[in-house]
């Protein structure tokens, strides 16, 4: 069918009729979700500050889902769905990050012409990002008092300190796989967050010197380090984006801003798998 005078004809096919039939609109809820960006200020640069924070909130959700899935798959020895879940994370991360970069335009003279309606709100409530970081290792139950006002989400949040987080869904799975993953490693306190334990690097030495034997659990290795280099790399560019805008000023929130977020690069999902690269070979 041939564009004429820059117009595309619609196809005989084409369904135009949506007063008996669900419609684009209807489906994704736009209505409910279009109309929740609510500026407080009339500054046109808030609808970015909101937009950048709700998309994020978003794919964090799926990352979520996502996670809670991979530890399943994990718990049901079902590797190949597990891996196919961090490989989506991953790339979840990887948009959010990109996501700063839109972000960045925000010049310093801009956000401080409406900052100060955020009141004390900051990105460090978001108990998405908390759930995250918990599910991945990185658990801190004194966190879960910023929520208490926030019943569900504060639900959440307990919920992800009592659990096993996908790291220990695949220690155990490697144990199950004849790995001699030390009983202290099994039985450990969930509600802890993980800290590097040496014991666990002759393990993965062996799976790394071993990849065609091991081949599974060697690919699902990579899978966490490419996971946790994607989380590390949003980190660091939420604080570059952080700087560049307000500087070295404290967090709306309270935080000391830029330097809490530089602490944050010092957290990690899963140390062992870094470490044992000094060992390969050697």
């Amino acid at each position: 069918m041939a564009i004429e005078d820059g117009v595309r004809p619609l196809e005989d096919g084409v369904t135009t009729d949506f007063s008996a039939r669900m419609d684009y609109a209807g489906y994704l809820a736009l209505d409910t979700l279009l109309s929740a960006q609510r500026p407080i200020s009339d500054h046109h640069d808030e609808p970015l500050f909101i937009i950048q924070h709700q998309t994020t909130e978003l794919w964090l959700k799926l990352a979520l889902h996502e996670l809670r899935a991979v530890r399943a798959c994990l718990d049901a020895d079902d590797v190949a769905r597990a891996r196919k879940g961090l490989a989506r994370v991953k790339h979840v991360f990887r948009t959010i990050t990109d996501q700063w970069s839109v972000m960045a335009t925000l010049t310093p003279s801009e956000y401080a012409e409406f900052r100060g309606v955020l009141g004390t709100s900051s990105g460090f409530q978001s108990h998405q990002y908390r759930a995250v970081e918990f599910i991945l290792g990185n658990k801190n139950e004194r966190m879960l008092p910023v929520f208490a006002s926030r019943p569900e989400a504060h639900h959440v949040l307990a919920g992800m300190l009592d659990s096993p987080t996908v790291y220990d869904a695949f220690l155990h799975f490697l144990a199950r796989r004849g790995h001699p993953v030390p009983r202290h490693v099994l039985d450990r306190d969930v509600r802890r967050a993980w800290t590097e334990d040496a014991s666990l690097l002759p393990v993965y030495k062996a799976i790394y010197e071993d990849t065609a034997g091991n081949w599974a659990e060697y690919a699902t290795c990579e899978d966490l380090v490419d996971l946790e280099d994607a989380v590390q790399l949003w980190r660091f560019r939420h604080l570059r984006t952080v700087q560049r805008t307000i500087g070295f000023k404290t967090g709306t929130g309270g935080s000391s801003g830029v330097d809490f977020l530089k602490r944050a690069l010092d957290l990690t999902f899963f140390p062992e798998l870094y470490s044992v690269r000094t060992l390969v070979g050697a």
